[in-house]
Order: structure tokens, then sequence, then C-alpha cells
């Protein structure tokens, strides 16, 4: 405790520290047993495995292009928390990744699918199937019986948005304040971490709470607009308590 105090809460809650202090060592050892966390075999770890995605890229980039009248672009989206959350070596990964693509080969360079289209607009479409990572592979985790009362109250508040932007396009001053909150009640509603919580039961009340208040919230803000009656000292609870994207603008629900 001596060494991890400077790194946790003031009165000793415990916390994320940012340290790891076991190793995997093997599936079926107790945590007790595990052996400490040895941060050089980590990374040279990551550092391999960076270096067999790329090789096996390199591959499939090789096997692409001699049936292709362009070069190939190989999509590899990921969850984000995959990198950091569930596998603590993630970010030095990426950077392994992105340094080897730099300096150890030239037939595999990252690009964005923007940036790739910019070089090659015109593509056969396709229509991906309908699949998740969740259970089964599709979309039953976020919809089931645990949750599905949610999405009822999510189509309206996307089309009383819609309703908002539209009517609203030059807002400024309170009323701009109100219909960006606006949008970022609606995105926080709309946040797919809590139909997944009501159904793996984990803490079911906190999630249903939180739908429940951003619901609440940006049916008010929608009444008040309307109206013209904003009350700021409300609104700018709700702004200190959820600044999600400072920066957002809602006349994007114009489009």
């Amino acid at each position: 405790m001596d060494y991890l105090r400077p790194y946790i809460h003031p009165d000793g809650i415990r916390q994320a520290t940012g340290f790891k202090y076991h190793r995997i060592t093997d599936r079926r050892t107790p945590l007790d047993r595990k052996a400490p966390y040895d941060a050089h075999v980590a990374w040279e770890r990551a550092a391999q495995h960076a270096g067999n995605f790329l090789f096996n890229r390199e591959r499939q980039v090789e096997f692409l292009a001699g049936r292709m009248d362009r070069p190939p672009i190989v999509v590899a989206p990921y969850d984000a928390e995959l990198f950091g959350h569930w596998w603590f070596e993630g970010p030095m990964f990426l950077d392994f990744l992105f340094r080897k693509m730099q300096y150890d080969q030239d037939l595999v360079a990252p690009i964005t699918p923007s940036e790739y289209l910019a070089h090659y607009p015109t593509n056969q479409v396709a229509t991906p199937g309908d699949s998740s990572w969740g259970y089964r592979g599709y979309a039953e985790v976020w919809l089931n019986g645990a949750n599905d009362w949610v999405y009822r109250h999510l189509h309206t508040m996307g089309e009383r948005m819609v309703e908002l932007a539209r009517g609203y396009p030059d807002a400024g001053g309170l009323r701009r304040r109100a219909l960006d909150q606006a949008a970022r009640e609606l995105l926080l509603a709309q946040a797919s971490d809590w139909p997944f919580i009501m159904k793996t039961g984990t803490t079911t009340p906190y999630a249903v709470g939180r739908v429940c208040d951003h619901i609440n919230r940006f049916n008010h803000l929608y009444d008040s607009v309307r109206r013209g009656a904003v009350h700021e000292p409300w609104l700018a609870e709700l702004e200190a308590r959820d600044n999600l994207f400072p920066e957002i603008d809602y006349r994007i629900y114009t489009r």
C-alpha cells in the first residue's frame, strides 16, 4: 500500500492504477498463484504478434493483388475497447504494428476507407449480412424480452430530434444549448451498453435508470424548446453532468 498510495484515491478507494500485477500464466491457475507480470516479456510478445499479423496481411494482399484491377484494401474493424480493456497489451500491439508497416516492409500501408474511395471511387456495392459479435452472432443480445421496451422510445426520440433540428435550423443562445444537449441525451440513451446490461443482468437497475433519465431529460428539453421556455439553471446542470461531445452540433440531425 505504501508503494501504491500515490496512484490511488486519497481515501484509499481501490481503482485502476494502470499497473498490471499478474501475467496470464495459465488459464486454470488461480490469481494468487499466477506469476508476476513481466512488462519486457509482454512487449516482446506484442511485437511478435504485430509482426505475425502484418505478415499475414502481406500474404493476403499478395493473393488479392493478382485478382483485382486495383490495389486491394483490407478492412479490419475492431471494437476500440479491446485494445487496452480486454487486451492489456493491445495499445503496444498497435504501436508495433504501425511502426512495422512503416519500417519493415513496403507492401502494406495504412489507409482509411474514405481515402481509398478518393483514389478508386467506383466499386462493387456489397450489403453485409446482419450479424454482431454478440451471442449466436446476431442482435438478440441487444433486442430481446429484457430490453425491447427501450426501442420505441429511442425511435420516437430520433424522430423528434430531426423535427427539432429542422424546425430550428439557425438557433442561437439558450435554445442552441438546449438543442445540443437534446442531441447528447439522445446519443446517451442510444448507448448499446444499456440493453447489453439488461440482457446480462449485471447492474440492471442502473442501466434502466440511465435510459429512463436520458429519455425524460430529452422529452423535457423537447417540450421546453418548443414552448420557448428553457430553464437555464437546469440546462446548465445537465451540461455539467453529461458533457459528451462538447463540440456537438445539433444540426447534424437536419440531414
